[in-house]
């Protein structure tokens, strides 16, 4: 049985006169993008020249909405309610979707950005918000990206709505599913070869070793990779060809979601 599975990357998130990332390298390698709504990266004419970049890729648009914090870069918890979290994501998701509207594409899926992302994937409150939010707006054929086995990944299939698990290549879990801490040791594998072996059994058997050394479970629908720098960009080909030589199919996830 042939094994699909998306590559994904956040992109867009430039702002103003200020370069970042490696946009246009990164999207010959992907086959979905995740694309910052202003908030806490880029602006309207980045928004606008990102999607157009995807379009001429053929690589499927998706927003990424994050906490209002440029300074920051989203990635800086913020207190929010349910009632905040669910205006945040209607405004962001609104405003990237009348660009792929303009372009005459659909908007394939959302993905919240970093402190966002993490908190709605531990806090129910705030996952229902943003779920209830996403099927009365949005309707149930948009795909809802979050991380593999989470909670509102959960809620969003008793919704109806059309959910994709995510897996990262560089960063490594907790037992409990969860992300380890960027503050602490071990978070980021710097390791190409580990990495990519460890991406391979997620899709190929379904496991994942933590930090403790425990084998879990995992679903991996969509792998993010990252591209904001020249060997980022190379180690995105590299897992593209190594999947594909392993018989796994890389398409995006309206193909098989």
């Amino acid at each position: 049985m042939t094994k699909f599975v998306d590559l994904n990357s956040d992109l867009g998130e430039s702002f103003g006169v200020y370069t970042m990332g490696m946009d246009s390298e990164v999207m010959k390698y992907i086959t979905s993008s995740n694309i910052a709504c202003g908030w806490h990266a880029g602006d309207p004419l980045i928004m606008d020249i990102t999607v157009k970049e995807a379009i001429k890729n053929n690589v499927a648009v998706g927003a990424h909405p994050g906490y209002p914090d440029l300074m920051g870069f989203g990635r800086r918890n913020i207190e929010i309610t349910p009632a905040e979290a669910r205006a945040y994501m209607l405004y962001q998701v609104g405003a990237l979707r009348a660009f792929t509207e303009a372009n005459n594409i659909k908007l394939q899926h959302i993905k919240l950005h970093g402190a966002f992302y993490n908190t709605t994937c531990l806090k129910p409150d705030l996952a229902d918000a943003i779920v209830d939010a996403i099927a009365e707006t949005f309707g149930k054929n948009i795909i809802l990206l979050a991380l593999s086995g989470s909670y509102i990944l959960k809620r969003g299939q008793e919704k109806g709505l059309r959910i994709a698990h995510e897996v990262f290549a560089d960063r490594a879990y907790n037992t409990d599913g969860t992300l380890v801490s960027r503050k602490l040791p071990g978070a980021i594998i710097h390791d190409k070869d580990l990495a990519i072996q460890r991406i391979k059994r997620m899709v190929k058997e379904g496991k994942i070793t933590t930090i403790d050394g425990t084998d879990i479970n995992i679903k991996s629908d969509s792998i993010c990779v990252h591209g904001d720098n020249p060997e980022a960009v190379s180690f995105v080909k590299t897992i593209k060809e190594n999947l594909q030589a392993d018989g796994i199919e890389i398409k995006s996830l309206a193909n098989f979601i």
